[in-house]
Order: C-alpha cells, then structure tokens, then sequence
C-alpha cells in the first residue's frame, strides 16, 4: 500500500508541469462561480455594493472581482470600496454599424484550415455573426469582438495625452503620458468616411508615442492588423536611441507594452488583441453581469481620484450597468500553444457591443494570474451621436507578482480624445501614423 501511495505522489508531482494540479485547483472557482445563479433583473439600480454586502452580489460580478472583493491576493478591495448601480443602456451602436450588420451578416462564414486555424470569409462591414450560434457559436462571438465597432480615428495629442500609471508591491508609482492615434482603414461604416483606405492591406492601426517620462520620450509603437486573418499581425518600434524603427518577432506578443502589465496581445480597447487566426473559443455561460460604461472624467487624475491603494473606481465617475455577457473561453488553437504566455483567457463580452467589460487570465498552468477591468465609455462621435467608443479605461492586477497597471483615455485637463473629423489635422495623416515610414518622421 506504501508503494501504491508513493507511485500515486510520484504521478501528482511529474503531472503538475503539466497544469493538472492548477486545472483542478484554480478551475474550480470558476465552476462554483458558474453555478451561481444570476438573473436578469435580479440586481437593481439603486444597489449599493460594499465589502459588507458583496456577497450577496456575487453571482453578478465577474469572477476576478469576486477575488478582488474576497481580498485573498495581495490586490484587495480596501475600506470605502463602493459600487453604485444604475439603469442599464440599449442602443449604444451606431446605426450605420448596425445595419451593416444586418445587410452582410448572413454571409459570414467561420472557416476552419487544415493547419488548425481558424478563419472567417465574406465579411463586409458591421457586426460580423448578429445572432453567434451552432458549433462555432464562441468563435463567432470572438470575431464580434476583434471586429466590433471603434470610431474611425480615435486620437490622444499632446494637448489631451492618453494616461499610463504603474504601480508595485511597494506602493511605489510611475507614469507615462502617452499620445495615441488608433485609425479604422477598412470594414468603416462612419459616414463620410471610405469603407476601405489605401494602406497596405490592414483594416485597422494602433500608433503611441511616449510624451513622459523623458528617457523615453519619442518612443513609438506602430501594429498594423491586416485584411487578410492569417497574416501575422505586424509590430514595429522605433528606438529614439538608434534613431530607427525595428520589427518585432511574432514572439513579442507576451512582451509588455511600454513596460505595463498588458500584453501586446492584451493591449486593444476591445479587451483582446490575439487576432483571431491561432484563438478558438467555447461558450462557458451567459448571463447578466456588472460592466462601467458611460462615465465622466474623474478618472483622469491618478491618483487623486482613484480609490487607493488598489487603484479601482470611485463613485464619482458613475453608474456601473447589468449588462447580458458572454463568458467565453478563448485560448490558442493546439498547434500554436506551446510556448504561448496564456493557458485561457476568460472574456466577459457584452451581448449588445461586444466590447469585454472584464478578462480573467490564467498562466500556461492555468493558474490565475491578472484579472482586468474594460470600461468602454460613451462619447459623442460625429456624424453618430452618443455611441460606444473605444475611449476606455482600464486597469490590470498582476496577482501573481503584485503589480498593476491603469490606462485612462481622459486626463487632468478634461479633454476628452478626438474622434474622427473631430481630429487635429496633422493627426489625420495616413502615411504619417498608419505606417512603418511614418515612423521616421518624428526625428523631423
């Protein structure tokens, strides 16, 4: 019997690389979350949730905040931790996205390749899958998400930076002020704006620029996502230092951004920026959770109006909404997971603008490592009106090595970002902040 006991020891300790440890250790709260039950109406406006009370709640949450309010890591909700809810909001789409939509969705097709990849064919514009269903239903939902809507220029100047903030375990802060210029090139339903740009095959570009601190000033990101799925998407950075801009290897896509706690697969305002060739996902639940949405700028002074140490929201900014989410489990297909950072990313996406209001992010072991925070934010865009836009703000607990990071579109001068027409002129450059050479005209 010794023997049999000591094999069985053995067999548990050569099986734990492998994650069956953490799979039946970590995974188990999120089954017990899973079985909680949540109705829709169940939760209304007017509820007030607090470290007395949030127990109660709890089925309404996303499981990382649950662990943030049951404060077993060392990111924990402090004393004066408040959650205020109000209504929540329909029709917060543009109508020309949404009929898009309804126009082409029916010939979207998912396609899966024989490599393991995955694919999508005939999208058009709009929301690609309008109602997800059948065997693919959460890649579908995933594609939703990589495609959902974004004004067609978002920018942050100089005048109205874009507000990185890190923190450690020792309480210890740093910033960046960072200029941001996220373009539309192809898929555009925004009036007055072409369906499809001249820029090299992409449908979409993400520019920053490092204002502060000063040994890092000028330095750019640039990543291009092409038309074409299966293309890798392309990050280049230009070096203030070599004075040129560099390629990055498809590997730099579980490096930080600007030395944040995001991935470069983190790092999209949707909540998720893998692509959606090497990602599959599975439909785990769906059901009404807490999201923040439509709230004012008080989150662009750090950390005067955060609520500290932990760095979360005040009730100062706004309502948080029930939204109806899917809770997707989205991780890489077989063939592309060895060596990749995640073992699942969790995905809470909001039925209706299938943006993520929160992402729980497990470790090669599937060992819960960051949780995340998405708050999308209303703003009004021209030519649409008050829509979702992708001026968010965010923050990550690392809980594993006890740093976080915050990201606020908003800063101390009240300045929203520009959108679109809106949009200083020289920011509307195409050549000069959607592509590789643009990059080299900041030495200019």
């Amino acid at each position: 019997m010794r023997t049999i006991g000591f094999l069985a020891a053995l067999l548990l300790i050569l099986l734990a690389p492998l994650g069956v440890f953490a799979q039946t250790q970590d995974f188990s709260e999120m089954q017990k979350w899973l079985a909680l039950k949540a109705t829709e109406g169940g939760l209304p406006p007017g509820t007030k949730i607090t470290l007395d009370n949030w127990r109660q709640y709890q089925q309404y949450m996303p499981l990382g905040l649950d662990v943030l309010f049951e404060g077993k890591y060392f990111w924990k909700m402090p004393p004066g931790a408040e959650i205020d809810i109000g209504p929540t909001e329909r029709g917060l789409l543009p109508k020309n996205y949404v009929e898009a939509g309804e126009k082409y969705g029916a010939q979207t097709r998912v396609v899966h390749l024989p490599n393991g990849h995955m694919d999508i064919a005939n999208y058009v514009a709009g929301i690609p899958f309008p109602s997800p269903q059948g065997p693919d239903k959460g890649y579908e939902i995933l594609v939703n998400n990589w495609l959902a809507y974004v004004p067609h220029i978002y920018c942050n100047t100089p005048d109205n930076d874009g507000q990185l903030w890190f923190q450690d375990r020792f309480r210890s802060f740093t910033e960046s002020d960072v200029d941001v210029v996220y373009r539309q090139t192809g898929y555009n339903t925004d009036p007055g704006t072409q369906r499809t740009e001249p820029a090299g095959g992409t449908w979409y570009t993400e520019w920053l620029m490092q204002e502060t601190p000063e040994q890092a000033k000028y330095t750019q990101s640039l990543e291009l996502f092409y038309m074409d799925q299966q293309k890798t998407l392309d990050l280049y950075v230009f070096v203030p230092a070599l004075r040129r801009s560099l390629r990055l290897a498809t590997t730099a896509r579980c490096a930080p951004v600007f030395g944040s706690d995001w991935t470069n697969d983190d790092a999209k305002t949707i909540g998720f920026n893998g692509g959606i060739a090497l990602f599959d996902a599975k439909v785990l639940a769906e059901r009404p959770v807490i999201g923040l949405m439509h709230y004012n700028e008080d989150y662009g002074t750090f950390p005067g109006n955060w609520l500290m140490p932990i760095g979360f929201y005040k009730p100062s900014w706004g309502k948080w909404q029930v939204r109806n989410v899917y809770v997707l489990d989205v991780r890489r297909v077989p063939s592309e997971r060895s060596g990749y950072c995640y073992g699942s990313r969790i995905m809470y996406v909001d039925k209706e603008v299938f943006y993520t209001v929160w992402n729980d992010l497990y470790d090669s072991n599937l060992r819960l490592w960051k949780v995340q925070w998405w708050a999308p934010r209303v703003r009004p865009v021209p030519g649409d009106g008050d829509v979702i836009t992708n001026s968010v703000g965010a923050a990550t607990y690392d809980l594993q090595n006890e740093h976080a990071s915050y990201w606020s579109s908003a800063n101390p001068k009240g300045i929203d970002p520009y959108f679109n027409s809106d949009t200083p002129k020289q920011y509307q450059n195409l050549v000069r902040f959607s592509t590789p050479a643009g990059m080299m005209q900041v030495m200019r």
